[in-house]
């Protein structure tokens, strides 16, 4: 794995606006960053990052089922009891799922590790499926790159192809909703109907501030026709919490990403991994917070159940370095984990997002922060193999 210095484009950021990548800059800020790549191995891709992605994402599914049969369980990760009949519910059912994306620290040698699963509403889908593949044939066309390169990528196809087969158990048409004033989500979203719709799925878009519930308990659309099948770029955590929140269990409603994610859309999946896969390579040691008799490594990671974006993170390094990030989560329990430090390239700290879609490793995306805290101020590095 190195860090490749790389002519940027001299167009490509018309390139982005056409092709409908709004939020390439963020308040100012670059988002996108072409100015480098990472190169990895195609033995690197294969053995350290796309073997360990579907080891680790069949470990986390077969935590689901114990999840939602234990009151227990779903208590210690914070799951509301008003919601956890449905979630149970939703899962012996089979409710289908899309993807998720796992964070990965990989320097290039040892065993990637996991730092948490991004399994509800994972974000960087678009630049990690469509732009940074763009960036790539076009690279490899200008003689930037040689002929041989290629890219860990089966982002979208795999989207598509997942959309095609969960399509015979979703209402139609299939709504896509996130909050109004994200470019980002918006962003998003689009593009994730695009996919649905050449995997032959009829759609609509909605704000998620537009959708209304009826006298009869159903979500409704602003022409008061019932919304039966939801992809919402939107936390369940945060549906809970709002007024309409307490409809779900009894609305005639589909929802993507399940109900049953809220099991594995949350931090306290990982010490529960770690109590049932002690010593695994890719896994951190973690523990629930409030398990004082446990003795942890000098170095450790405070991070609350629900927190995102790197939100109210507490690192506290072997060395005895300390680094600490603002955010709303303060008041949220928490767990702590093993500190592993992402690798350092020229002051820039990379994390591998590692792409599960319909249950297959599907490609990555990289994203790299000037902290060793990944915030939402991280630059989207695309990637070649090499």
């Amino acid at each position: 794995m190195r860090r490749v210095p790389i002519a940027e484009r001299a167009d490509w950021r018309v390139s982005a606006e056409s092709f409908g990548f709004r939020f390439h800059t963020i308040d100012g800020a670059p988002y996108w960053d072409e100015s480098a790549y990472f190169a990895f191995s195609l033995e690197q891709i294969e053995r350290d990052i796309e073997a360990p992605t579907l080891e680790l994402h069949g470990m986390a599914m077969d935590l689901v089922g114990e999840i939602v049969a234990s009151e227990f369980l779903m208590h210690r990760l914070g799951i509301p009891e008003h919601y956890r009949d449905w979630i149970a519910r939703s899962w012996r059912e089979g409710a289908p799922h899309l993807y998720g994306r796992m964070d990965l620290a990989y320097d290039g040698r040892g065993p990637a590790k996991l730092y948490e699963l991004n399994y509800d509403t994972p974000t960087s889908l678009y630049e990690a499926a469509f732009f940074q593949w763009l960036w790539l044939e076009q690279q490899i066309e200008r003689g930037a790159l040689p002929r041989g390169a290629d890219q860990y990528n089966l982002i979208q196809e795999h989207v598509v192809e997942t959309f095609a087969t969960i399509a015979r158990r979703l209402p139609r048409p299939l709504y896509f909703s996130a909050v109004r004033d994200s470019p980002e989500d918006q962003g998003t979203i689009a593009y994730l109907a695009d996919c649905a719709a050449q995997a032959g799925l009829a759609t609509r878009t909605i704000a998620i501030e537009d959708i209304g519930l009826a006298a009869d308990g159903r979500f409704t659309d602003l022409d008061d026709a019932p919304i039966r099948a939801l992809f919402k770029l939107y936390p369940l955590e945060f549906m809970f919490a709002d007024s309409f929140g307490a409809a779900l269990p009894g609305a005639d409603l589909v929802l993507i990403e399940p109900p049953w994610k809220a099991s594995l859309s949350n931090k306290g999946i990982l010490p529960l991994l770690w109590e049932r896969h002690r010593g695994h390579p890719n896994l951190l040691p973690a523990f629930f917070d409030d398990r004082p008799e446990v003795d942890l490594p000098r170095g450790w990671v405070r991070k609350p159940l629900l927190s995102r974006e790197g939100a109210n993170i507490e690192l506290h390094g072997d060395a005895g370095e300390r680094l600490r990030s603002d955010g709303p989560y303060g008041d949220s329990p928490c767990i702590r984990q093993a500190f592993h430090p992402l690798v350092e390239f020229g002051g820039g700290y990379p994390l591998v997002g590692s792409w599960v879609v319909g249950d297959r490793a599907s490609g990555i995306g990289v994203r790299e922060d000037d902290s060793p805290i990944t915030r939402d101020t991280a630059r989207f590095v695309p990637h070649a193999i090499v």
